[in-house]
C-alpha cells in the first residue's frame, strides 16, 4: 500500500483547504486511517483519525487544537482520505502527513501504531 498526500497550498488566516491522501493498493477500509503534522522545529503530532465501522458510520477523533475546524473523511471505495481545514491559523502551519495504522481495528494518537505514510504536503498559514 502506498499513499500519496496532495492539497498542499500557502493560504491566508480564516481560509480553508482540503487535503487528499489516496492509497495505492488494498487493506484499507478496515483500518484506522490518520493525518499527523510537524511543524518546523516540533515532533509530529496527531491531527486526527477515523475508521469506519460498517455502513454509513465512521468513527472520528481530533486533536484538541483543531477540533471544531477540521474534519476528516474517507472514501473506502476510492480509497481516500481526506481533511478539510477551515479556519486556518498560523499555528497551523506545518508538513502533513496521512498514515496508516499498523493494526487493523485499532485506535491510536501515537504515531508508531501508523506503519504506512504518506510523502507529506507542506500546508504554510500566513497572518
Amino acid at each position: 500500500v502506498q499513499l500519496q498526500a496532495s492539497g498542499r497550498g500557502l493560504v491566508q488566516a480564516g481560509d480553508s483547504l482540503r487535503l487528499s491522501c489516496a492509497a495505492a493498493g488494498r487493506a484499507f477500509s478496515n483500518y484506522y486511517m490518520g493525518w499527523f503534522r510537524q511543524a518546523p522545529g516540533k515532533e509530529r503530532e496527531f491531527v486526527a483519525a477515523i475508521r469506519r465501522s460498517g455502513g454509513s458510520t465512521y468513527y472520528a477523533d481530533y486533536a484538541d487544537s483543531v477540533l471544531g475546524r477540521f474534519t476528516i473523511s474517507r472514501d473506502d471505495a476510492k480509497n481516500t482520505l481526506y481533511l478539510q481545514m477551515n479556519s486556518l491559523k498560523p499555528e497551523d502551519t506545518a508538513i502533513y502527513y496521512c498514515a496508516r495504522a499498523r493494526v487493523p481495528f485499532a485506535y491510536s494518537q501515537a504515531s508508531n501504531a501508523y506503519d504506512l505514510w504518506g510523502q507529506g504536503t507542506l500546508v504554510t498559514v500566513s497572518s
